[in-house]
């Protein structure tokens, strides 16, 4: 594909690139890897709602949510109807962790594919399943694709975007991952009339993004980064050119050969992540996925029809209120989209913390005085539940959500990215794990005090914000240590002495020892 050139690009002038139509594409197609993870989120919400589903698989369920008397906030309480969905990440965290090692030794690209094999896998068991275990098997193989396309797809992104149009590029996979929560929520609001298999159509439908991916995969280029880390040189720099725009990349060329080459000193990439110098970006990394969840987002996304019917809506209109808070996380991404590489990260994660803060306060508020054991919350006040829980959303949509993936896949240097991204987006799968196999749980026993549990999450992270994480924007991928890390008034201290300097200075000058 010739580079055809959008607009000048790199965040630093000695590196010149252009934003061409090979990365944009490319771009797009990896971020595919998030529309089959958000359709896994939006999915299941959905069809845990459906009664031709709950009669099938967990049919006590079905008894309590129709039964009159039923508790408003424990209707749908059920350890093996909370496994359907939190299953799925189980599997992740264990396939992030060989979808780590497949990154470094085969490649990203192989990797995105090999996530995409086991979305199809997943999506024909839960569309054929006859019980409860083969239903969890798929979810299971579905789990592994999360965890192949979560470790390579933000990292493929970040390795082959320009400085200057990284966040934008890397958001598409956020972006398609609201896309795919949206898609979700409609197939689920159209098939919820399909009787008695709508439900298999919906979770059938998780196949689609899968094979986009797996044809697409395979005309996007291999990053220039794992070609030169796996000893291809040649075509790391004609790749380099390519995805550039331009011939003239010596210097960025140079920039990747001297980080491959620090890389390959420092063998052990999971022990050097524990040295001094690598805490400030691990513990950054991880502890934004802690966050991430923690907003209480996927509550939202994987139990909005459930949530809302808590509130007293009825079955259409729960997936129907699902779809508008879909659509509302899709058009609050795009804002990301354009505003990330030019206001910055951190302004964007601290001002949705307060607008978040606002919605989760009023809306456990609400829950709390209109809301009791069996009672129909009236009307009005459910639609304003749905406005605040629009404007959490959104507030989710333009920073924690998009920015959790981002600042994770861009801070660690090349000899820990692999290992440092590894334990990012394990810790996202066991706190997603956690919230969805306990939410439910939760509901039932704290009832509106679920929401100021989230409130307090909230506080913790905005300050955690203000104070603690730089900023990234434009700064080239292998300058972060000296540009930005070296440089923060508190990780400058894990810098300080040789102890501190890590692997990458220790090894590049063993005389200093």
């Amino acid at each position: 594909m010739a580079p055809i050139v959008i607009a000048k690009s790199g965040g630093d002038p000695d590196l010149p690139a252009k934003l061409t139509t090979q990365v944009i594409v490319c771009s797009v197609i990896a971020a595919f890897g998030g529309l089959m993870f958000g359709y896994d989120i939006g999915i299941s919400g959905g069809v845990t709602s459906m009664d031709d589903f709950l009669i099938k698989f967990f049919p006590t369920v079905y008894v309590n949510k129709h039964k009159v008397k039923e508790n408003n906030y424990c209707k749908y309480n059920n350890q093996y109807l909370q496994l359907f969905t939190s299953s799925l990440y189980l599997a992740a965290i264990v396939a992030s962790y060989f979808a780590s090692m497949a990154c470094k030794k085969f490649g990203r690209k192989p990797t995105i594919q090999a996530a995409s094999i086991f979305f199809v896998a997943g999506a024909i068991l839960n569309t054929a399943a006859k019980d409860l275990g083969m239903l969890i098997a798929g979810r299971l193989c579905l789990g592994a694709g999360v965890g192949f396309g979560n470790q390579a797809v933000p990292l493929f992104i970040s390795e082959i975007a320009p400085a200057k149009y990284r966040g934008g590029l890397n958001i598409c996979f956020q972006f398609l991952i609201t896309v795919g929560i949206l898609c979700a929520n409609l197939i689920n609001y159209g098939t919820s009339r399909l009787h008695p298999n709508g439900w298999r159509v919906s979770l059938g439908g998780a196949a689609v993004p899968a094979l986009f991916l797996l044809i697409g995969s395979i005309i996007i280029v291999e990053t220039p980064t794992s070609l030169i880390e796996r000893g291809k040189k040649d075509k790391g720099l004609e790749t380099l050119k390519k995805i550039r725009g331009v011939d003239n990349v010596d210097k960025e060329f140079e920039e990747l050969l001297h980080a491959t080459e620090l890389a390959k000193q420092a063998k052990h990439s999971y022990r050097n992540l524990m040295k001094r110098s690598s805490r400030p970006q691990l513990i950054c990394g991880t502890i934004l996925q802690v966050f991430q969840q923690f907003t209480g987002i996927n509550v939202i996304m994987f139990y909005a029809p459930v949530l809302f019917q808590t509130m007293g809506f009825g079955g259409d209109a729960s997936l129907l209120s699902a779809v508008v808070t879909g659509l509302v996380n899709v058009l609050s991404t795009l804002v990301a989209i354009f505003t990330v590489d030019k206001i910055g990260r951190k302004k964007l994660l601290v001002q949705a913390a307060i607008q978040m803060l606002i919605a989760q306060t009023i809306v456990g508020a609400v829950l709390a005085v209109h809301l009791k054991s069996t009672n129909a919350m009236p009307s009005n006040y459910a639609i304003f539940v749905v406005i605040l829980i629009c404007l959490f959303v959104s507030g989710f949509a333009w920073s924690w959500g998009p920015l959790g993936w981002l600042i994770p896949s861009e801070i660690f240097p090349l000899e820990t990215r692999n290992a440092g991204f590894f334990f990012a987006v394990s810790m996202n799968m066991v706190c997603t794990f956690l919230v969805a196999q306990a939410f439910l749980s939760m509901l039932c026993s704290m009832r509106s005090g679920i929401f100021f549990f989230f409130v307090v999450w909230i506080i913790i992270m905005g300050t955690f914000a203000i104070f603690l994480l730089p900023e990234t924007k434009g700064i080239p991928i292998d300058e972060m240590n000296e540009s930005v890390w070296k440089k923060h008034w508190f990780w400058k201290r894990y810098f300080d002495d040789d102890d501190g300097k890590g692997d990458v200075e220790i090894q590049a000058k063993p005389e200093e020892n």
